[in-house]
């Protein structure tokens, strides 16, 4: 609420420096943002007195929107993209050749890789033939990624994760 939208009685005001003026009626408050040619601005409605301070209200805002913008941007800096590649126990050599191309593309524009295998059948009763195909992709990609995650099982599933090197 700003200037006019503030209809309590009594306001701990606080000026425009960061000092506290202390408990004074709504007219008074109202006059000395007026005086100074700013607008009045209630920062702890749920205090007792509400809180307002004198403030440029539009800068207030600018500022606000500034920082907001900022802290998205960081944190759109922070988030990897993590792209999955599926890969099978009984992968055929130019499949696998494809898939590592296209990782380390990916990886080269600072994307993570997550390697996965499922079983199918019971192909699940050869865990070892799953983990020497992701140890073959982890090779091939030996000299642009580090291993994040090593092959680890979880149910019908094996994968891996790879990261870029620094």
């Amino acid at each position: 609420m700003i200037n006019e939208e503030i209809r309590d009685k009594e306001v701990r005001l606080i000026d425009e420096n960061g000092d506290q003026l202390g408990v004074v009626t709504n007219a008074v408050a109202q006059a000395k943002a007026e005086e100074k040619g700013l607008d009045l601005v209630k920062i702890a409605a749920n205090a007792v007195p509400p809180v307002c301070k004198i403030m440029d209200y539009n800068k207030f805002r600018y500022e606000k929107k500034k920082k907001s913008k900022e802290s998205a941007k960081k944190q759109r800096e922070n988030m990897v993209d993590i792209k999955e590649f599926r890969l099978s126990v009984t992968i055929d050599k130019h499949d696998f050749d494809t898939r590592v191309r296209n990782a380390r593309k990916n990886l080269e524009k600072g994307a993570k890789i997550k390697a996965s295998i499922r079983f199918k059948g019971r192909q699940i009763a050869h865990p070892e033939l799953a983990r020497d195909v992701l140890n073959r992709f982890r090779d091939e990609l030996a000299d642009i990624s580090d291993i994040e995650i090593q092959p680890k099982m979880e149910g019908r599933n094996i994968f891996m994760q790879l990261t870029p090197k620094k």
